[in-house]
């Protein structure tokens, strides 16, 4: 059995921070991707798909404030 050890400790950040900062930039990044998406059903027409990624667009939002609160306020107790 090999031994497993926090990421951390070779990138000076703990594990539970990198990964909501990264949960953060990905819901970022798929909210801006979901508007290219959007767009694209749009201009053929497809208003059906148009709002699915509107939708998508949005939750992918709403996650990314979120985990921004919740970031500052960690940080905020550092």
């Amino acid at each position: 059995m090999t031994n497993v050890t926090e990421g951390g400790e070779v990138t000076g950040t703990k594990d539970k921070n990198y990964d909501l900062i990264w949960f953060a930039e990905q819901c970022l990044s798929n909210a801006l991707r979901m508007e290219t998406y959007r767009a694209d059903a749009e201009r053929a027409g497809d208003q059906e798909l148009a709002e699915l990624f509107g939708k998508a667009q949005h939750e992918s939002a709403k996650g990314a404030e979120l985990a921004k609160g919740l970031l500052a306020r960690r940080l905020n107790q550092s």
